[in-house]
């Protein structure tokens, strides 16, 4: 049984708790989250220390073409009072890089679109060879 449901059933806190074999703080802070319009089995984001400079990280991506290294971006923001470790920098910079080689990508098509558009055979003086050999 969810909490959710037990609490709903019984209308206490500490019998949804004993049917559902949680504690009754987990029951109240799942109620008190339905009550509050939030979903209580999803977790709400938490601030990173790397968002206040996410705009920098992106424009030096944006600058570079998605070439510059997660190193060198670490050690710029480091100068500019950056204080998080090398890996959020890591992954900030490879979310970075995927969302610009997203928008960059290219899109690949076929040389003819259908059968009937194929280009003629060759008729130059190659054309023998090349069919002697399977080309």
């Amino acid at each position: 049984m969810e909490i959710l449901e037990a609490y709903d059933l019984t209308g206490t806190v500490w019998s949804a708790a004993n049917l559902t074999g949680h504690d009754p703080k987990t029951v109240k802070r799942y109620v008190a989250a339905r009550d509050g319009g939030r979903n209580p089995y999803e977790r709400e984001p938490r601030p990173k220390m790397i968002d206040a400079f996410l705009e920098k990280v992106e424009e030096w991506v944006e600058q570079s073409k998605a070439t510059i290294r997660a190193d060198v971006v670490h050690e710029k923001l480091v100068k500019m009072g950056y204080r998080g470790s090398a890996r959020s920098t890591r992954r900030a910079v490879n979310a970075a890089k995927t969302a610009w080689k997203t928008g960059k990508r290219r899109t690949y098509r076929p040389w003819c679109r259908r059968t009937s558009e194929r280009a003629p055979p060759r008729t130059d003086e190659r054309a023998p060879f090349l069919m002697r050999w399977g080309w």
